[in-house]
């Protein structure tokens, strides 16, 4: 990316992120205390939208799936959990601090900038071979010999300039707090660090209570908690989050296939919601966490690059084979097709519900620029739209508030809309534009003789007339979740 492209990529950034603050999205956690880094609160409009991500993935795994049903499991888990999953032992990241500036790196990010910029520079070849070095040297856990591939590339602090690295060691990435009376290391537990092991350690409970048979799945939406270092870019990466995640249990032999089937059911999944094709792609793992088999990132362009949304792993039986040996309690299922017990194999689609969100936010985020002015728009898909409509009486007298006010009532049991009778209307329809409305309902004095009223398309600005008993049926049409689910 050239240096005044780049330079534009991250002003839009800001320029987003600014909105996301202003319009009631997104807010910095307890501001005004100076905030907490890597920690974020969702406004009005920020939690509409939140809210209607989740259930429109919820909708896709739990309905349009009748072998997909779904969970809530607890944020406190028995702490053997977390050793079964390898996390108490293997959840680390490689820490480096520099003594001149006193900030803390995850050393894997910097050597991958560092990569990243040759790439940049032209030269993949060198990259590449950047990658790989990291790649031996982090299996074999040479911190030693990291570091000293670091000074070789001249990677320096972005605060100091200097290369005055300490050494590297590993750091834990989960937050731990103690349950009981008695705070010692017997009353140690951690706040889970993913949604998954909920998942794995209720497998027999969803298989014989909901009566499913292999190959069946489970979805799960919750809060998730990591003591990330390096916490940037917005919400994207942040200590506390929330995972939509959805375990699908198979037939040994047969998951590669669905993890195929997966990978390319979630693709269509994104374009359904009016993700661009060119914004999309997939990134195969090369390095394979100790658990699968396969996997690949769904990443999408942001204005600081492409990086992951969603992630689909082909997980082996590694997880309920630990929980079988930690737990002591078979974690197996009897297949009557081929009359064998086993333990289940498992495709994982993992999705970050603040990077969806994210994704969404800046997908939707429009400035266009005409001869007669700039106008700035959220350009949500109506589904997904923190509110769908506007009622908007173009004067403040002769009956038009109490006839808008009477359209709002009929539509507010079923549709998230907005009375507005301050201002101009003509700011007001600005007002509804920056927060991704996508319909606004002029209400005047044609409204009093013949019930008609005016709606304005946010996209294209044009205005219909219609009367006001098509006004349901026309939100319905345009707002409902089958207008995704029939692109999936």
């Amino acid at each position: 990316m050239a240096k005044t492209e780049e330079t534009q990529e991250i002003s839009l950034f800001k320029d987003i992120i600014a909105h996301a603050k202003e319009y009631g999205f997104v807010y910095p956690s307890s501001e005004i205390y100076d905030g907490l880094q890597a920690v974020y609160d969702f406004g009005p409009y920020g939690v509409e939208l939140k809210n209607n991500l989740k259930r429109l993935w919820w909708e896709s795994m739990t309905r349009l799936n009748d072998n997909i049903v779904g969970i809530d499991a607890a944020i406190f888990m028995h702490p053997t959990t977390w050793k079964a999953s390898g996390h108490v032992d293997s959840f680390n990241d490689p820490m480096v601090d520099n003594r001149d500036s006193k900030k803390r790196y995850r050393a894997d990010v910097l050597i991958e900038e560092k990569a990243a910029a040759y790439e940049q520079a032209g030269d993949p070849v060198h990259a590449k071979e950047l990658l790989s070095a990291m790649g031996k040297l982090m299996d074999a856990e040479n911190f030693a010999a990291l570091r000293d591939l670091m000074i070789n590339e001249e990677i320096t602090c972005p605060i100091s300039g200097t290369s005055n690295w300490t050494e590297i060691r590993q750091f834990n990435l989960m937050f731990s707090t103690q349950v009981g009376s008695v705070a010692d290391e017997t009353s140690t537990i951690y706040l889970r660090p993913e949604t998954a092991q909920g998942i794995f350690v209720n497998f027999l409970n969803v298989q014989k209570t909901a009566r499913m048979k292999v190959p069946f799945g489970i979805a799960q939406i919750g809060k998730a908690f990591r003591n990330e270092i390096v916490a940037r870019q917005f919400i994207f990466r942040m200590r506390e989050f929330e995972q939509m995640e959805m375990q699908y249990f198979v037939r040994p032999g047969t998951e590669l296939d669905w993890y195929k089937a997966w990978a390319d059911t979630r693709v269509k999944w994104h374009k359904a919601l009016g993700i661009p094709e060119s914004k999309l792609r997939r990134h195969d793992h090369e390095k394979l966490a100790h658990y699968a088999n396969a996997a690949l990132d769904i990443e999408y362009e942001f204005p600081f690059g492409f990086k992951e949304v969603e992630g689909i792993h082909s997980r082996t039986d590694f997880d309920l084979k630990a929980h079988q040996e930690y737990s002591k309690k078979k974690q197996q299922y009897f297949d009557p097709e081929v009359n064998q017990n086993y333990i289940p194999y498992v495709i994982e689609t993992s999705i970050g519900a603040d990077r969806l969100f994210l994704m969404a936010f800046c997908n939707a985020y429009v400035e266009e620029e005409s001869q007669e002015k700039q106008r700035t728009y959220l350009k949500f898909h109506p589904a997904i739209a923190p509110v769908k409509a506007a009622i908007l009486p173009l004067t403040k007298k002769d009956g038009l508030p109490e006839k808008g006010k009477e359209i709002f009532e009929k539509l507010k049991y079923d549709f998230n809309i907005i009375y507005e009778d301050a201002a101009s209307i003509g700011k007001r329809y600005t007002r509804q534009d920056l927060i991704g409305t996508p319909f606004c309902i002029a209400v005047d004095h044609q409204t009093l003789e013949d019930n008609t009223v005016t709606i304005r398309d946010r996209d294209t600005t044009e205005q219909i007339r219609v009367p006001i008993d098509e006004l349901h049926a026309r939100l319905s049409e345009a707002c409902s979740f089958r207008k995704i689910f029939e692109k999936i």
